[in-house]
């Protein structure tokens, strides 16, 4: 681990995104940890220190279901990162959320059977009521930087690399879930169970199978991230910002 290396918050960057938090961070870091390393990039912005890291590496070769996410919420509380902001790209379980739609996520549905703790020889029970509660900064950046975005999304978590069946689409409609991915929830765990504030901005790329005629495909998704990977990288950059005046000033009524 760099000696005396501090930071105050991180952002991670999926599909279309990484690539993109990659070429903000000047310094690169590498923290082992009991679960493997974490990678990322530093950058001082606005007099803060924050943590980039692309999800899926560099040249997106990380599968889903291979991301370290332990590692990445032990290391980044070994660096003292308070809060962890993320994009998703996702699919919508919702017929009036198209293509292009974002959504703080607030809450999720873990399907994908990981098994990520970093308590696996120990009895240590993490409360999940509020691991998504930074998805508040992600929906006051939007509406500050005048873009729409629904204030309330349940994630549905899949372990894929495949996509979902019009069967299991369904389904996930009927237990409630609004977007479905195949990384937030083990994020959410992660960072949890690291004792850290964690937002996920999901941002619909497809409708589920059976809501539209088009089969998901992977290169359309990345397509409509890279154009909407702008807007999205200055939404997380300014919600980081405000958790971050948050943590730091009296708790305010949402606390």
């Amino acid at each position: 681990m760099l000696a005396g290396m501090k930071a105050d918050a991180a952002i991670i960057g999926g599909t279309g995104i990484g690539s993109r938090l990659a070429e903000l961070g000047r310094r690169s870091l590498c923290i082992p940890t009991p679960f493997g390393d974490l990678r990322g990039r530093l950058l001082e912005y606005e007099d803060r220190r924050l943590v980039l890291v692309e999800r899926h590496a560099a040249g997106h070769r990380l599968p889903p279901h291979h991301v370290p996410y332990a590692a990445m919420g032990w290391g980044l509380a070994a660096l003292g990162v308070r809060v962890c902001l993320s994009s998703a790209a996702v699919g919508s379980l919702r017929p009036d959320w198209p293509p292009g739609t974002l959504a703080a996520c607030d809450s999720f549905l873990d399907l994908t059977g990981r098994q990520i703790t970093r308590f696996s020889h120990q009895v240590q029970h993490t409360a999940m009521n509020r691991a998504m509660e930074a998805g508040r900064h992600l929906r006051e950046a939007a509406n500050e930087l005048g873009e729409g975005i629904h204030d309330h999304a349940i994630y549905v978590g899949m372990d894929g690399p495949r996509y979902e069946s019009t069967a299991e689409i369904e389904m996930l409609r009927r237990l409630g879930g609004d977007v479905v991915g195949m990384t937030a929830s083990s994020e959410a765990v992660a960072m949890a169970e690291s004792g850290i504030m964690y937002g996920c901005l999901a941002v619909v790329t497809n409708l589920g199978a059976g809501l539209s005629a088009m089969e998901p495909e992977h290169g359309e998704v990345a397509e409509l991230m890279t154009v909407r990977g702008s807007l999205v990288v200055r939404i997380l950059l300014k919600a980081a910002d405000r958790a971050l005046d948050r943590l730091s000033g009296p708790p305010d009524s949402e606390d």
